[in-house]
This record gives structure tokens, C-alpha cells and sequence, in this order.
């Protein structure tokens, strides 16, 4: 793992509760164009319905359409757990279906990082049911320490380390979304976050 002095004053306070850099915005990016030229070879002349789930997704999703250059079409879900048991069985409610019908289509499947699988194996189970022509995974993190259900993932960018980390669409509460690398969050941030006030 780099290491990276973020302390800088110039920096911005994201970036400050980050105590290294795990993949720079450089080496995602450039991976961004390999997956994006890989698609669209393989989907050539089939226009593609890419689809994500919201809201994590939504940085990956758009920087790797760029990097397709075939005819394609995307639209997004929104999951919610029930509750904290449902979460850890994968079994999730729709809160925002598809608009565009799903049946006879070459389906990319998008996510930003793909943990236990269950959720995922869930999504896709619902999705395999209106009947698509195909339908193919592209994640750009894969945590495969945590995997708890083997799932075919086509398309794939890094594997992420067994450590906590946030950016690029990957969130501590809902922060850190935005940071263009992934980083090592400090563990006094957790620490910090975590406790009772």
C-alpha cells in the first residue's frame, strides 16, 4: 500500500481524515478506459442497457459510459433494506424499479464494489426473471474476502484490500463519496464517527 502526505493546508477537509492513498484517481481512471474499451468490444453491435444501482454507483457508472464507444442505454435502481436481518440475507425492496423493460436485452450490470454478494445475487435473480438476453456484471471494487455466495463477475477494475476504505463513490455515512481516489480512512475518524456523544 502508498503511502501519501495529505496534510497539507492546501487540502480540503475530506482528504484530511484520510490516512493514505490505497488507488490513485490516475490508476482508476486508467482502468476506467480498459473496462470501457473491453465493453465495448464485446458488446459491439448489440446496444447495451447499462443499469446501477443508486447511489454509489453513480461516479463509476458515468466516467465508464464515457469510455464506451458504441451505441448504449443506461437506467438505474434504487434499493432499501427491511431490516438489518433482511440486509444480511441480501434481500432488498425496490425503491426505484427500471423505466426502460429489460426483456430481450444485453444487460451490463454495474457496481461500484461488490462485498458479500448477497444483495447483488438477489438484484440480479429479480432481474433474470423479465427475461434479458444476457446479463453480465461490471464492478469496478471487488472485496473478495467478504464474499459470502460465488457470483460470475465479468468485468472487473481492483480488488480492494480487507481495510476500510472510502472515495470514489465508496461512503463512511454517507461522506467521502466524492474524493476521486481510494483512500485509507483514518482509523481516529472511525473512531470519532462511531462514538457516542
Amino acid at each position: 500500500m502508498r503511502q501519501n502526505n495529505l496534510t497539507s493546508s492546501k487540502d480540503s477537509d475530506l482528504k484530511l481524515d484520510i490516512d493514505s492513498i490505497v488507488i490513485s484517481e490516475a490508476e482508476i481512471q486508467e482502468r476506467i478506459k480498459e473496462l470501457g474499451k473491453r465493453i465495448s468490444f464485446d458488446y459491439q453491435g448489440k446496444n447495451p442497457l447499462f443499469i446501477g444501482v443508486l447511489k454509489g454507483v453513480l461516479f463509476f457508472l458515468a466516467d465508464l459510459l464515457r469510455c464506451v464507444t458504441i451505441p448504449l442505454e443506461v437506467d438505474f435502481l434504487a434499493v432499501s433494506s427491511y431490516s438489518a436481518e433482511a440486509r444480511n440475507k441480501g434481500v432488498v425492496r425496490l425503491v426505484k424499479d427500471l423505466d426502460i423493460p429489460i426483456d430481450g436485452r444485453h444487460v451490463v450490470f454495474v457496481e461500484d464494489v461488490v462485498d458479500t454478494g448477497l444483495t447483488l445475487n438477489y438484484i440480479l435473480q429479480n432481474l433474470k426473471m423479465r427475461q434479458p438476453a444476457s446479463i453480465k456484471v461490471c464492478t469496478l471494487f471487488d472485496k473478495r474476502k467478504h464474499r459470502l455466495i460465488t457470483l460470475p463477475l465479468e468485468y472487473v477494475g481492483f480488488e480492494l484490500p480487507d481495510r476500510f476504505v472510502v472515495g470514489y463513490g465508496l461512503d463512511f455515512r454517507e461522506k467521502y463519496r466524492n474524493l476521486p481516489f481510494i483512500g485509507l480512512l483514518k482509523s481516529s475518524v472511525l473512531t470519532r464517527e462511531t462514538s457516542p456523544e
